[in-house]
């Protein structure tokens, strides 16, 4: 079994591409051992590597977060972890927690704003979120409120230097283009 790695614009984050499906639908993000016990024995076995913080489910992909300094360590124990657990043929996620969406709460929006929502769903779903999980990430929907738009960074869009830069010079000025009542983006943690 071949993996490829990829570099993303989150130091802190590696992209591992085990050329088969992670997750059939939708993503998940597991930010603690006692996160993945219980829901996904591979994300359970990733962070059990010493350094690991996070580990982040893509459709194709799994992108791995870490605290230690250097790459170079962790790398090797990681590879073996994804080889070892796609070569058992156990299952990524187990049945009830498979193709969870992000667990993010309750969306907040006025249901005046309901159209505007949906527009600018969609714009999320149709040009932002395929762009960001090139990068091994993704960012999901969390509300709107006075113009303002609320989304959760996930994966290796959690925590990277550049997330700022994504948010007000690509998302908000793609959304004020096909939304004028967009005014902002803000990013919002996970409830």
């Amino acid at each position: 079994m071949f993996i490829q790695t990829e570099v993303t614009p989150n130091p802190a984050t590696l992209k591992f591409l085990p050329g088969r499906v992670v997750v059939e639908t939708g993503t998940e993000e597991f930010l603690t051992a006692a996160d993945a016990a219980g829901r996904s024995p591979l994300a359970a076995r990733l962070m059990a590597v010493p350094g690991v913080t996070g580990v982040f489910f893509g459709y194709d992909f799994v992108t791995v977060t870490k605290d230690e300094p250097d790459w170079q360590y962790l790398k090797p124990a990681i590879l073996a972890g994804l080889m070892e657990h796609f070569l058992s043929n156990d299952p990524v996620m187990l049945a009830e927690g498979e193709g969870t969406a992000a667990p993010d709460g309750d969306e907040f929006f006025e249901e005046r704003d309901a159209g505007t929502v949906a527009t600018i769903k969609e714009l999320l779903e149709t040009r932002v979120r395929p762009a960001v999980a090139q990068d091994g990430g993704d960012i999901t929907f969390r509300g709107y409120r006075d113009g303002t738009v609320y989304l959760n960074m996930r994966g290796a869009c959690a925590g990277c230097p550049s997330s700022t830069a994504t948010l007000k010079h690509g998302i908000q000025n793609l959304l004020r283009h096909f939304v004028p009542e967009v005014e902002a983006v803000e990013a919002v943690a996970a409830a």
